[in-house]
């Protein structure tokens, strides 16, 4: 008989594709995930691992189980979805992630929420960038992510994930007090050609929308400045080091020397959660799904 535990190891390894991150996805230690292999080994009577330089790949036998693994551990999930349906209480642990202005705006009012309505539910909570937040949702390491696409740029989802709508999140620029145009009711992305900016981390989605929004404007970005958290960006501008696209979700006090000013050709996000189509009918999923929606719509006032 094969254990599932075991087999919850051998998943994580042919996802994570190492044992360490193996580790760091199920929250043990390294000599666990070892030592579970090994009992798995012994179980079905084959190697299912073979070293690989200082690592470890997946043997023929090791892939072909991890496969039955993957649709064995997706089965459970059903079960346990509908298990958790048929009971009909929000209880057990959901594991949530979301890129920062989100998990700033959105989820300390949610978890809030959730713990008055379901006491027996924990809620884990931590930030990740959209791309990292959706990959941890599909490795089965969280339960649901909280993501965004921009209003012309969509974000790539794979499948097997359901979604909803939690918001839609305007994004206005913020501009040094004295800029030129900082006296203007409304303003153009355009308008600022000329202007240094202040961006998200290269490489990262927004990044890319930025880079993508302004071409598509006849407009080459002269980026100066990259920072990921907000505050620091705000402080770059209050400083005058340049401008920057600021969503109004999550985004607080405004600094005294940043004046903020609308876009005439409204900007914004597409905040929605994702989540395994195969863990739908949990209670827990869809209440957090509910208790997001309602701070989306707190948030905005």
């Amino acid at each position: 008989m094969l254990n599932l535990e075991r087999l919850r190891t051998l998943d994580a390894l042919a996802r994570h594709g190492s044992v360490s991150a193996a580790a760091d996805g199920l929250h043990v230690t390294t000599s666990a995930v070892s030592q579970q292999m090994a009992k798995l080994e012994r179980e079905v009577g084959q190697r299912l691992l073979a070293k690989n330089g200082r690592g470890v790949r997946l043997t023929d036998a090791g892939r072909l189980l991890a496969d039955h693994a993957a649709r064995i551990l997706s089965q459970v999930e059903l079960a346990q979805a509908d298990i958790e349906a048929q009971r009909g209480q929000v209880v057990g642990e959901v594991g949530v992630c979301g890129f920062p202005t989100a998990a700033r705006g959105l989820f300390p009012q949610a978890v809030s929420d959730l713990r008055t309505a379901h006491p027996e539910l924990r809620v884990r909570t931590r930030e990740l960038e959209p791309e990292d937040g959706i990959a941890a949702v599909v490795r089965g390491d969280l339960d649901l992510a909280v993501v965004l696409d921009w209003n012309n740029k969509r974000l790539p989802t794979p499948g097997g994930l359901a979604r909803a709508r939690l918001l839609d999140d305007v994004a206005d620029v913020a501009v040094p007090a004295g800029h030129r145009l900082a006296g203007r009711s409304e303003v153009d992305l355009e308008d600022f050609a000329e202007d240094d900016w202040v961006s998200w981390p290269e490489g990262g989605f927004c990044y890319e929308w930025l880079v993508f929004t302004l071409r598509a404007k006849k407009v080459e970005p002269r980026i100066q400045h990259f920072a990921g958290e907000h505050h620091t960006q705000m402080a770059l501008i209050a400083a005058r080091c340049g401008v920057c696209v600021t969503p109004r979700l999550g985004r607080g006090t405004v600094p005294e020397g940043v004046v903020i000013i609308p876009v005439r050709q409204r900007v914004y996000r597409h905040v929605y959660a994702v989540w395994r189509a195969d863990a739908d009918r949990r209670p827990s999923i869809r209440a957090t799904v509910d208790a997001l929606r309602v701070a989306g719509t707190q948030a905005q006032g």
